[in-house]
């Protein structure tokens, strides 16, 4: 790692200081993330969710164990609960303890707890043995993990064989004129939109920023590959605007 850079949105950065610069980033926002979501996305994050768990498929009758990392307000654990049979149970996972504490509140709001265990959790060393979870998530989170290469085989490795990983991210307009009308309001917009509803604007910036920066779909899918997974796909959404990238451990 010495030596070694990063990018933090348009900024070249050493990589051991990423991580740091990710969480004041979510610290500061924690609180107001699932607004300014809606706010971003005309509540369309919302869509892309339900469409990541209805891909999953989680079990209805068998017992079945779901990993979410980056998982921060709890949002995917939930609605993949919901989606569940009884015997199901999750990990909601982030790095970030201010998230994960939003997140652990509204899992005890709906009554969860016996189902969905809490932990801080560095993607690119999971505390967690080989061969635990039939389904490994990460939605809008991937981008911000300093070596995305490091955690996917982590993802891996946490998989039973026959297990699946699916990752909502991102990804590169492909309409002409949307593409343009997509960049404008990204970087013009939803920065003042952070200013005004979450008073800071400089991590919504960062938030815009690090998206461009994140791999088109083919590059990231040949990432996934090379981390060891089969059956590697991508389903975009909404024009591009978001992918859902899904592959087997086999």
């Amino acid at each position: 790692m010495k030596n070694e850079t990063t990018h933090f949105g348009t900024e070249t950065v050493p990589l051991g200081e990423k991580q740091e610069r990710v969480d004041a980033v979510f610290r500061s926002v924690a609180t107001r993330y699932d607004i300014m979501n809606d706010l971003m996305s005309a509540g369309l994050h919302r869509v892309w969710k339900d469409a990541l768990v209805a891909m999953a498929s989680p079990a209805k009758t068998v017992a079945w164990h779901h990993l979410d990392v980056a998982g921060g307000s709890g949002d995917i654990v939930l609605r993949m609960m919901k989606a569940a049979g009884p015997n199901a149970k999750a990990v909601l996972s982030d790095i970030n303890s201010d998230m994960l504490a939003v997140g652990r509140e509204r899992v005890e709001a709906a009554g969860l707890s016996d189902r969905v265990e809490t932990t801080v959790a560095n993607a690119e060393a999971l505390p967690f043995p080989d061969k635990t979870f039939d389904l490994l998530t990460i939605a809008f989170g991937i981008r911000n993990v300093p070596r995305i290469e490091v955690a996917l085989k982590e993802f891996r490795r946490v998989l039973k064989p026959g297990g699946r990983f699916l990752c909502l991210e991102f990804s590169t307009v492909d309409v002409p004129i949307a593409d343009k009308v997509y960049d404008a309001f990204s970087f013009e917009v939803i920065p003042r939109l952070g200013k005004l509803v979450a008073d800071d604007e400089a991590s919504y910036r960062y938030l815009v920023e690090s998206i461009r920066k994140f791999p088109g779909v083919e590059p990231f899918a040949a990432m996934i590959r090379e981390a060891g997974f089969a059956r590697v796909s991508a389903l975009p959404l909404t024009g591009g605007v978001v992918a859902i990238h899904s592959g087997w451990r086999i």
